[in-house]
C-alpha cells in the first residue's frame, strides 16, 4: 500500500488514495485526459501495487502503453449458481486434494468476498397462467436440486468470506444493481471504488453505475477468490457518444437491440466501452442497466456509464442508506469520476450513436445482434399469411411468450410499460393465444411490489403473464416442459415453432429444444406476440383481435404512451419497496454462525456434485501436443452454448441415457446446466447441442447436423459422446479446429472443462472470445489463432490428418502447428500462441488455474514449516 497517497477525503473521516497526484507525479495534466476506466484502474493501482512496480504500471496507462502486464485485484466476486457451484466445488476438491498431501484444508477458502445468488436453476414447468406457478416451480425446483443445495449450504458454512442468496430471490444482477453495490467501498478506513468479477458474461450490468464490472469464466473467477491478482494489458478503451433521446414509444430493448447491432459492426470485441454525451443524460439508470447488461453481445468486455444525477437518483430510489448516497457523491466528486470531472476525457477512438434514430425492434433469429426492425417484417419475410385453422397451431407459432431476465427486468419503465399494455389489452378483451406458454419472472422481487402498486400485477395475470419465479427462467434455456399435446403436434407437422422473450440471448437450441428459432423483444412487445400467437405477424400493422364493439384491434391502439408510463413509474416505484425486499434478505444471508467440517461428505450417487478428477487420471499426465486428432472441425460463431449446452437434458442424448442408468426419473432429468457440479453427467454435455455442424461428419453431400463426430482413423461416424468415450479409452490426445469468434456466448467454465476431459489439449481457431479463451487456459488446454488469411477452409483440413505444436510458449509467441495429412504431406503453418500474459504461460505449464494454485499452496506451507 503506497500510504504516500492517502489522504482524508474532505466532509467524511474517512481516507482516499489521491490517484490524481500519483498520475499528475509522472505527467503533470495527464490525469484530466484519462477515460474513466483507466482512472478507476490507476486507483487499484495506487493503493494495491508493490510501489516497486507502480510506477512502471501507471506508465502503461498514462502513455496508452500494452507492452507490460500490471495486477487488478477487483473489490470482490460474483456467482450465480450454475458457475459459482461449480467453482465451489473446485475449491471444495482443492481442499481434498490439499489434505491428501498433509495440508490443512481449513486454509483453503475465498480471501475475496464472494457473493452468490442461486438464480440458475429453476425451470418454468407451470406457466404464468396457472395462480400456483410460483409455489410449483419452487417445489420442483428445490425437488430437483436437493443434492446441489445440499453443496451450496455446507460452502456458506464451510468457507470463509461466501455469502449465499438462497433461491426463489432474484437474479444476481439485478440484485447486484439494485443492492449489492455500493459503488463506493469502505474498508479499514479506506473509501475506493466498487471493482468486481462475476461468473456470467452479463456481469457488467452494473457498470452502469460507474462500476468496473466484468464477466470472467469460473476458473479465473476462482483465482480471484483465492486472492491471486488478475493480471491484464491496457484495454482499448472506446469512446461511444450518444446523441439525441429515444422517439415516443421507444424502449430501453429498442434501444440496447439497435446499440447491438451498431456496435457489433464497428468491431468493438473485448473493449472497455464508455457511453457519454448528451444523450446519456436522456437515460435513466435502468435504460443505462439494460445497455450495460449486453457488453456481452456487442462483443465488449465492459459498458460503463459515468457517475452523475441520475446516478444519484437511482441510489435513493432503490433504498440504499442515505450515508453511503452522499459518500458516492463526494467520492466520485473528489477523485474526478463525476461526469462534469471528464469533459477532457481523451480516447484513441470514439464512436457516436444517435438514439433518435431506434425505432421499435426485434432481435433474431438466432443472433443478438441480428436487428429486426418491426417495421421491416413483411420485407425480411418474417411475416407472412396468418394461419388460424381451427384447432391448429399456425406456421411460426409462438409456443414460448416470457418476460424474463434482468436486462429488462431490472428497468421500472419496461415492467410498466407491458403491464399497461396488458391492461390496455384487457380493456379490449384481447386473450393470449393458447399454444403460447406465458410467463413472468423478475429479476427482483421489487418488480412485484411496485407493479401490484400500480395496480398492473392483475392485468398481467389476466393474459397469461403471473410471476413464475424469481429466477433466469426461458433467458437461460429453462423454459420447461411444453403441453405435452402442443409438444405433439409441433413433432407430427413439422412446425416452425418461435420463442419470444425479454432476455439478452436467442441463439439456436437455447431458449428450448422445440423451439426453432427464438426473438428478443421488449416486455410489452412479448405480451403482443402472446396475444398475436405468430411470428408471421406484421406486429405494426395487423389486427390482433377484434373487440366487443367488432372493432380491429392493432397494437397502436393498446400501445401505452410514454407520458402515462412515466407518471405510473414516478407514482408507483419507492424506496421502501426495495428496502422491505433485500434488508431481511441481507440480514438472513449474512448469518453463518453454524460452522461446518472444511472437507464435504461427497455423496456417491449424486449427479449433481461430484469430487473433480483435475489432480487425477489423464489430467495429471503430460500434454505431449503431439499427433492430436480432431475432435471436431467447425465453422464460424460456435458458441458456449455449441460446447456445453444448458438447456434440458432429452431422454436419447448422453446424459440422459446416463441419468436413467442412475435411476433418476425422465422428469427429473432437469438441465444440463444444474449438472455441472457432477463431471460424469456434465462431460456428456460436451457438444451436445443439437444445432452443431461438425464438418467431419458429412452425408450425401452435406454436414450432418447435431452432436456428432468422426472416429479416425476408421472413419466412423458416431454420436459425439461415443467418440469421445473411444479416443479417452485409447487415450489419444485431441484437437479442436474452429472459425472465427470461438467461445461467444455465456461464460461457462464447462465449455472448457468438457473438452480438456475429452482429451482435447489444443484449440485452433480464427479467433477467440475473450472469457472462453481464459477458460482454456484455466484448464490447461493451449489456445492457438490461425494467421489472418489462413482457417481450416485455405489449409483443406478434413479431420482425417494428426496434429503437432512445436515453439517455445511464451505470450502471443509465434508457434508452429504441424499438420501430418493422411497421404504423407507433412504442413507447417505458423500460428499465434494465445497465452497472453506471462501470468497465463504459468497457469497452462503447471495443468491449469487449479494444480497451479495448490503447487503454490503447499510450497508455501513448507515454507512456513
Amino acid at each position: 500500500m503506497n500510504t504516500a497517497y492517502r489522504k482524508r477525503l474532505p466532509g467524511t473521516e474517512l481516507d482516499f488514495f489521491d490517484t490524481r497526484a500519483a498520475v499528475d507525479a509522472i505527467q503533470p495534466g495527464a490525469y484530466d485526459k484519462l477515460p474513466y476506466t483507466s482512472r478507476v484502474l490507476a486507483e487499484n493501482l495506487v493503493r494495491r501495487c508493490d510501489p516497486v512496480t507502480l510506477v512502471a504500471s501507471l506508465k502503461q496507462i498514462i502513455e496508452r502503453k500494452r507492452e507490460l502486464d500490471f495486477p487488478w485485484f477487483p473489490a470482490r466476486v460474483v456467482c450465480h449458481d450454475i458457475l459459482g457451484q461449480t467453482a465451489l466445488v473446485d475449491l471444495a476438491g482443492l481442499r481434498d486434494a490439499i489434505a491428501a498431501q498433509g495440508g490443512d484444508p481449513a486454509l483453503v477458502n475465498p480471501v475475496v468476498p464472494t457473493q452468490l445468488v442461486v438464480d440458475h436453476s429453476l425451470a418454468v414447468e407451470c406457466g404464468g397462467f396457472d395462480p400456483d406457478a410460483f409455489a410449483k416451480n419452487r417445489a420442483i425446483e428445490d425437488r430437483r436440486n436437493e443434492d446441489r443445495f445440499d453443496f451450496i449450504n455446507w460452502t456458506k458454512r464451510a468457507f470463509r468470506n461466501v455469502d449465499v442468496i438462497p433461491p426463489g430471490n432474484g437474479i444476481l444482477h439485478q440484485i447486484n444493481l439494485e443492492r449489492m453495490s455500493p459503488v463506493v467501498q469502505v474498508k479499514d478506513g479506506v473509501a475506493f471504488p466498487d471493482t468486481l468479477v462475476g461468473t456470467d458474461s452479463h456481469t457488467p450490468m452494473v457498470d452502469a453505475l460507474g462500476v468496473i464490472a466484468i464477466g470472467v469464466g469460473g476458473l479465473e473467477a476462482e483465482s480471484v477468490m483465492l486472492g491471486r491478482a488478475s493480471y491484464m494489458r491496457l484495454p482499448d478503451i472506446v469512446g461511444v457518444e450518444l446523441t439525441g433521446q429515444p422517439g415516443e414509444g421507444i424502449t430501453a430493448t429498442d434501444v440496447v437491440l439497435s446499440l447491438t447491432e451498431f456496435l457489433r459492426k464497428e468491431k468493438v470485441v473485448g473493449a472497455y466501452l464508455e457511453f457519454f454525451g448528451e444523450g446519456t443524460t436522456k437515460l435513466t439508470l435502468g435504460d443505462r442497466a439494460t445497455i450495460a447488461n449486453m457488453a456481452p453481445e456487442f462483443g465488449a468486455t465492459a459498458a460503463m456509464f459515468y457517475i452523475d444525477e441520475q446516478t444519484i437518483k437511482y441510489l435513493k430510489l432503490t433504498g440504499r442508506d442515505d450515508e453511503l448516497v452522499k459518500l458516492v457523491e463526494i467520492y466520485a466528486k473528489e477523485t474526478g469520476l463525476w461526469a462534469d470531472s471528464l469533459q477532457q476525457a481523451d480516447y484513441e477512438r470514439v464512436l457516436r450513436f444517435d438514439l433518435s434514430t431506434v425505432v421499435r425492434t426485434l432481435a433474431g433469429p438466432s443472433n443478438p445482434h441480428r436487428r429486426l426492425p418491426v417495421s421491416e417484417l413483411a420485407a425480411r419475410g418474417i411475416s407472412g399469411k396468418v394461419e388460424n385453422e381451427p384447432g391448429l397451431m399456425p406456421d411460426g407459432a409462438v409456443i414460448i411468450a416470457a418476460i424474463t431476465s434482468c436486462t429488462n427486468t431490472n428497468n421500472p419503465r419496461n415492467m410498466i410499460a407491458a403491464g399497461l399494455l396488458a391492461r390496455n389489452a384487457n380493456r379490449r378483451g384481447l386473450t393470449r393465444k393458447p399454444w403460447a406458454k406465458t410467463s413472468l419472472a423478475p429479476g427482483s422481487k421489487a418488480v412485484t411490489l411496485y407493479l401490484q402498486e400500480a395496480g398492473l400485477l392483475p392485468e398481467l395475470e389476466q393474459l397469461g403473464f403471473g410471476v413464475v419465479a424469481y429466477a433466469c427462467t426461458s433467458c437461460n434455456g429453462m423454459s420447461g416442459a411444453l403441453d405435452p399435446a402442443i409438444q405433439k403436434e409441433i413433432v407430427e407437422r413439422d412446425l416452425y415453432a418461435t420463442a419470444v422473450l425479454s432476455g439478452n440471448r436467442n441463439f439456436d437450441g437455447r431458449i428450448h429444444p422445440f423451439a426453432k428459432q427464438a426473438f428478443l423483444a421488449s416486455p410489452p412487445l412479448v405480451v403482443a406476440y402472446a396475444i398475436a400467437g405468430t411470428i408471421r405477424f406484421d406486429i405494426e400493422k395487423d389486427v390482433l383481435g377484434v373487440d366487443a364493439e367488432g372493432k380491429p384491434v392493432t397494437l397502436k391502439d393498446i400501445w401505452p404512451s410514454d407520458e402515462e408510463i412515466d407518471a405510473i413509474v414516478a407514482s408507483s416505484v419507492k424506496p421502501e419497496q426495495f428496502r422491505k425486499v433485500y434488508e431481511p434478505m441481507f440480514a438472513v444471508s449474512a448469518d453463518t454462525e453454524d460452522k461446518a467440517d472444511p472437507l464435504y461428505d461427497w455423496r456417491p450417487m449424486s449427479t449433481y456434485i461430484r469430487r473433480p478428477p483435475y489432480w487425477e487420471g489423464a489430467l495429471a499426465g503430460e500434454r505431449t501436443l503431439k499427433g492430436m486428432r480432431p475432435l471436431a472441425v467447425l465453422g464460424d460463431n460456435i458458441t458456449t452454448d455449441h460446447l456445453s449446452p444448458s438447456n434440458a437434458i432429452l431422454p436419447d442424448s448422453a446424459a440422459g441415457e446416463y441419468l436413467a442408468k442412475m435411476g433418476l426419473p425422465e422428469e427429473d432429468f432437469n438441465s444440463y446446466a444444474t449438472h455441472r457440479g457432477d463431471h460424469l453427467t456434465a462431460q456428456r454435455a460436451t457438444f451436445a447441442n443439437p444445432t452443431l455442424k461438425n464438418e467431419m461428419v458429412v452425408e450425401d453431400g452435406k454436414v450432418k447436423v447435431g452432436s456428432f463426430a468422426r472416429i479416425e482413423p476408421e472413419g466412423k461416424i458416431t454420436r459425439m459422446w461415443e467418440a469421445i468415450e473411444t479416443y479417452m479409452e485409447r487415450k489419444q490426445p485431441l484437437i479442436v479446429i474452429a472459425g472465427a469468434d470461438y467461445g461467444q456466448g455465456s461464460s461457462r467454465d464447462w465449455a472448457a472443462k468438457g473438452v480438456r476431459l475429452a482429451g482435447a489439449e489444443a484449440i485452433v481457431a480464427e479467433g477467440f472470445e475473450r472469457i472462453h479463451r481464459t477458460n482454456l487456459v484455466g484448464m490447461g488446454v493451449l489456445p492457438l489463432e490461425f494467421k489472418p488469411g489462413v482457417n481450416r477452409i485455405t489449409l483443406a483440413i478434413d479431420g482425417t490428418e494428426t496434429f503437432d505444436v512445436i515453439g517455445e510458449r511464451k505470450p502471443r509467441a509465434d508457434l508452429t502447428l504441424v499438420i501430418q495429412r493422411r497421404n504423407g504431406e507433412r504442413v507447417e503453418v505458423p500460428v499465434t500462441c494465445r497465452l497472453d500474459t506471462a501470468e497465463e504461460v504459468s497457469i497452462y505449464e503447471a495443468g491449469g488455474v487449479l494444480q497451479r494454485f495448490a503447487q503454490d499452496f503447499l510450497e508455501s506451507s513448507q515454507a512456513a514449516a
